[in-house]
């Protein structure tokens, strides 16, 4: 489905990404784990269409992936994309009338009783069908980041992408959106990229993980080189012993030093 060929990335003279080459199946979770600014958010503009490579390639069922969002792809941030002087239902139908109805995002009539009937049966599925009528500042942090995947699934999109969406929630709420999320993945049918600093959480979610990380450093020119994929393991792959190796090599201990 999705193919990297010497896939890089730089802005100006700093290289934030090089000689990516993956491929990935119809269906997958891939979760995307490194230090920060090693280029992860990166690669899902790039799948997002909101940047370009600066060379290779990223291929979309054989052909350069479009060069600004669609509605194959959806996204979720970790800061809640709601509209905040609307309901929930309301944030909803607007996302299908922005679809339809791309200078005004107006929907009436039929069109806007078929939007709120499919917008109704998402909500249902995501956990918020007694919550239509609420602005999202009556919601918990959850529940908005419920109404924000509800926001990305409207379009019907075959790749989900989620940049670090759980980060700001508590130990509670975070594992039930794990549950919420692969619950979605399976009926759905999305192919799932995940953007995670926690390891333990990318090997839960994912049924393949990545780790993003230079290999080539210059003390004198930082930024001369980009990161790439130094991991890239099914689930059933990891040991122990393996995850231990990734987090030191992503995130190393201090040193002790003697008092």
């Amino acid at each position: 489905m999705l193919e990297a060929r010497n896939l890089w990335k730089n802005y100006g003279d700093t290289v934030v990404l090089e000689r990516l080459n993956l491929s990935v199946a119809e269906g997958e979770f891939v979760t995307l784990v490194g230090a920060s600014g090693c280029g992860k958010s990166t690669f899902l503009k790039l799948l997002l269409g909101t940047e370009t490579a600066s060379r290779g390639s990223l291929l979309l069922d054989g052909v350069p992936i479009a060069s600004e969002p669609g509605p194959d792809r959806g996204i979720v941030f970790q800061q809640y994309s709601v509209f905040p002087h609307m309901t929930v239902l309301e944030n909803l139908v607007a996302v299908r009338g922005f679809q339809q109805a791309r200078l005004t995002g107006y929907l009436s009539g039929n069109a806007r009783r078929a939007a709120e009937k499919e917008a109704r049966q998402l909500l249902d599925q995501v956990g918020l069908g007694n919550a239509c009528q609420r602005y999202p500042h009556e919601l918990s942090g959850g529940m908005r980041q419920r109404l924000a995947i509800a926001q990305a699934l409207l379009g019907k999109p075959r790749i989900l992408l989620l940049d670090e969406p759980f980060g700001a929630l508590d130990p509670g709420t975070r594992t039930d959106m794990h549950q919420l999320v692969l619950s979605l993945w399976r009926e759905h049918r999305l192919t799932v990229f995940m953007v995670t600093h926690d390891l333990k959480e990318g090997f839960f979610l994912g049924t393949r993980l990545w780790v993003f990380d230079k290999v080539r450093h210059d003390p004198q020119a930082p930024a001369a080189f980009g990161a790439s994929i130094t991991y890239d393991l099914s689930v059933g792959d990891a040991c122990p012993a393996t995850c231990e190796q990734i987090n030191d090599e992503i995130w190393p201990r201090p040193a002790l030093v003697a008092v």
